[in-house]
């Protein structure tokens, strides 16, 4: 459906877990005072397939499985079967951080998951500890190729920080020269944790790829639902992608929504503002036909509200101004 500025929304980011195997210093570090969302504030399987339903009648078809860490949850790769075969439901994505994708990577195919993102900051695993806080880097590294080798196609989200990893960029980049697989420069996004660190720019980035790689040239082929701008090298087998939140604002193309771990409809990343889904099937519980209706509608319509409530841009080049003050891990990211 079109929201307020004529933008069609398509696209739910749908977190399943607020719980994650890895401790990122900018998303989840050791020691942070979270509160563990208890299970029974957390959205059952059945109750997100219902929503996601409410969802295609809106014209939502394409969905994101995230967390936390997706994979944690148990039964996560039925889940995503699951989503796949409702009707209407033309794909279904999922970001992890990997370590648990080796294992899971024969039950997502059969499941039908079209693409994932694998979060991966560092080719060291000295560094990829001191960034998660546990030695799981061959695990990432291994989930990346038995991903490949299924024939699913996956993309790689960077994160750089200063003093850390940002001297590894053209090592990072350089994957996809080898592989077939998009890596992504993702800016810090302030939000959280993410706001106390310093933000490495991708226009810094991408003038630095280009005069490596004069031949470098702007791909503007389709590479899924997400805002980033990709570039294309000469010999290198995947493309490179810039998701650039604070200089490169990509609001006016922007076709999602999100949905948390315990039912809050987002319409924007950046401000707090949300609409409480659970209260939908407070209000109308039971498993008759009757009942099933009315929640259909109460979804349908309370989806659609808050897509034409989405506002017309972020603001995260105006600190003073972001609303959100949950962590990512709360909200879906």
């Amino acid at each position: 459906m079109l929201d307020r500025f004529n933008r069609t929304i398509d696209y739910m980011r749908m977190s399943i877990t607020d719980c994650c195997n890895l401790r990122c210093r900018y998303c989840m570090p050791n020691g942070m005072k979270v509160p563990k969302v208890p299970m029974p504030e957390v959205l059952s399987y059945e109750q997100l397939l219902e929503i996601a339903e409410a969802a295609v009648t809106c014209g939502i078809t394409k969905f994101k499985v995230t967390g936390g860490e997706p994979l944690v949850r148990k039964d996560c790769a039925d889940f995503v079967g699951r989503l796949k075969r409702l009707p209407g439901v033309e794909q279904v994505t999922m970001t992890t951080n990997g370590v648990l994708l080796k294992e899971n990577i024969d039950k997502l195919k059969l499941a039908g998951l079209d693409a994932v993102n694998i979060s991966l900051d560092t080719l060291r695993p000295e560094v990829f500890r001191d960034i998660t806080g546990f030695d799981k880097h061959r695990d990432v590294i291994e989930g990346m190729e038995e991903a490949l080798a299924a024939g699913i196609r996956v993309k790689i989200n960077t994160v750089l920080q200063r003093g850390m990893n940002d001297q590894e960029w053209l090592q990072l980049a350089g994957i996809a020269k080898e592989k077939p697989v998009d890596v992504r420069f993702i800016e810090m996004m302030p939000i959280g944790y993410g706001k106390k660190f310093d933000v490495i720019y991708n226009e810094e980035l991408q003038d630095r790829l280009e005069q490596i790689f004069p031949d470098m040239e702007e791909d503007v082929s389709i590479h899924g639902n997400g805002p980033a701008r990709y570039v294309r090298i000469p010999g290198f087998m995947g493309s490179i992608g810039f998701i650039s939140a604070i200089h490169g604002k990509f609001c006016s193309e922007c076709n999602r929504i999100r949905l948390t771990v315990t039912g809050k409809l987002k319409p924007c990343l950046c401000y707090g503002e949300t609409y409480d889904i659970r209260e939908v099937f407070a209000s109308y519980a039971g498993v008759d036909t009757g009942a099933y209706e009315k929640r259909q509608d109460e979804l349908v319509s309370l989806i659609r509200k808050s897509v034409l409530e989405k506002p017309e841009a972020h603001c995260f080049e105006k600190l003073a101004e972001i609303t959100e003050t949950r962590e990512m891990i709360e909200i879906g990211g």
